[in-house]
């Protein structure tokens, strides 16, 4: 009995799971298997002679085409990545292997959905870069904008404010109300601290319940002056009904302005911690509210 191979190939391609498509030198799709429903929501139908660049995402099609250009002058692109759009209005990340049939003139490719795998990556990435509880910015990533900051600031003539923030006593609230508590406390300074900052700021968490924020492009010393006070201020307003009466504990800030107190990232942060520390000492030699010193 002769076996009718051509036949069992084109019912191979619509069992493989990622999606296989055929498109000629006009971008037109000539053939794409089943699997292009699960892929893109459309069934093969609905694809085939229209245009593949009609369904990728728009801030892809650039680079797309770059990787169109080079699969057709002859070199296979095996490891390309972009978006396409799917037709509930879903965007799907596919990883690409695609190569330039001479003969046929036509692109063979072959779509595997990365979705999945693209999103625990951005995840990772951002992990390794924010504080798993308050998702402010981690040291790391600190770190990095603050000498950013300090070269900008060198460049332009501007200054550089560092704050460095720590919650007084605070060690208390653990102990009398609980972690769950204080880690809910913690939540609430970062997310006040972020209402008082520009886009072009940072926040970050440093550790235990330290802050620092970063105030870069400032114009005057003055102008960190009314920061401290800004933040002092809203961090004194109450805290809502959830935390049963608890008071929002009060906050320390030492402050560190490029170039006066430091012209390299270690001296300003040394410089931004030494005087919070010197405030708190203050506090608890007088018993009185300080405000702020640099």
């Amino acid at each position: 009995m002769s076996v009718d191979l051509q036949s069992i190939n084109s019912k191979l391609i619509h069992l493989i799971l990622d999606t296989v498509f055929v498109v000629d030198a006009d971008n037109q799709i000539r053939f794409v298997s089943d699997a292009c429903e699960s892929l893109l929501g459309y069934c093969a139908d609905e694809l085939i002679g229209t245009p593949i660049t009609d369904y990728m995402h728009p801030e892809d099609l650039a680079i797309t085409q770059s990787s169109i250009a080079r699969v057709m002058s002859g070199q296979p692109h095996l490891d390309f990545r972009n978006r396409y759009i799917r037709k509930d209005g879903g965007i799907v990340y596919i990883l690409w292997s695609a190569r330039w049939s001479e003969e046929d003139k036509v692109r063979i490719g072959v779509a595997r959905d990365v979705t999945a795998l693209t999103q625990a990556e951005e995840e990772l990435r951002y992990l390794a870069h924010h504080d798993p509880l308050t998702k402010l910015t981690n040291r790391s990533l600190f770190y990095d904008r603050l000498e950013s900051g300090l070269s900008a600031a060198h460049r332009h003539k501007t200054f550089l404010a560092l704050l460095f923030l720590d919650i007084d006593d605070f060690k208390r609230i653990n102990d009398m109300h609980g972690h769950q508590v204080g880690d809910a406390v913690l939540c609430k300074v970062a997310a006040r601290l972020l209402t008082c900052v520009r886009e072009t700021d940072t926040v970050a968490r440093m550790g235990g319940d330290e802050f620092i924020v970063l105030l870069t492009d400032i114009q005057s010393e003055d102008a960190v002056s009314m920061k401290v006070e800004e933040i002092l201020n809203v961090m004194a307003e109450p805290l809502s009904a959830d935390f049963n009466g608890l008071n929002m504990p009060s906050s320390s800030i030492g402050v560190a302005i490029y170039p006066a107190d430091g012209e390299d990232a270690v001296s300003l942060l040394s410089n931004a911690d030494s005087a919070m520390y010197r405030l708190k000492r203050r506090r608890s030699a007088t018993n009185q509210t300080l405000v702020c010193d640099s």
